[in-house]
């Protein structure tokens, strides 16, 4: 029976990999979220702390489970309870979210996006507090399920940043649109009484 510690230092360069991509597209959030928030002015707070802010928590719980899984270790369980401990915290958030997105009345989510923001991201904290509570005893098993709740919440992070940048862009240009239909009737109009 392979030694668990070493079965947990296999998994280093999977996690220097996830753990980057989870700090760089941290970093693109901040940046996106800036660029569209001038951008887009009339975005609700609401609907940004249930739709946008979660995309980060996601990225970064992908960093602090990289994080975890990579310093140097004694023994299986301190790890495994930290991970464990991380996906409990995630399902938390994820009822606050909840609550956040069912208040919020900037947007109405479609079942899409409560798929999205909310099933799959509670498959992968669920995952991780399940996997994080039995690594001890099945760390090999455990290791590959926390491999794939994190890549899950990599993907999830990106797929919902996607749909947020393009609804509001998609939002903006509907505004824009309907500036420039104004302008163009207020503009028909003043011909009309100058005439």
């Amino acid at each position: 029976m392979p030694d668990p510690v070493s079965t947990l230092n296999a998994w280093d360069n999977f996690y220097v990999i996830v753990g980057s991509a989870g700090a760089a597209l941290t970093g693109l959030m901040f940046v996106v979220v800036t660029l569209m928030s001038e951008a887009t002015p009339g975005a609700s707070e609401e609907g940004v702390s249930a739709f946008a802010t979660p995309n980060v928590v996601h990225f970064c719980a992908a960093l602090l489970v990289s994080a975890l899984l990579t310093a140097p270790w004694t023994a299986v369980w301190q790890p495994a309870w930290a991970v464990g401990l991380s996906g409990f915290a995630g399902l938390l958030y994820l009822i606050v979210t909840f609550q956040r997105a069912r208040r919020q009345t900037a947007y109405v989510p479609v079942v899409q996006d409560w798929l999205w923001h909310f099933v799959l991201p509670f498959l992968a904290y669920g995952t991780l507090a399940i996997a994080g509570f039995i690594a001890t005893r099945h760390a090999g098993n455990a290791l590959f399920a926390v491999a794939a709740a994190t890549t899950l919440l990599l993907f999830v992070g990106i797929h919902n940043a996607w749909d947020t940048v393009t609804y509001m862009a998609l939002a903006r240009m509907r505004a824009r649109q309907k500036k420039k239909e104004q302008q163009a009737a207020q503009a028909a109009e003043a011909a009309r009484d100058a005439r």
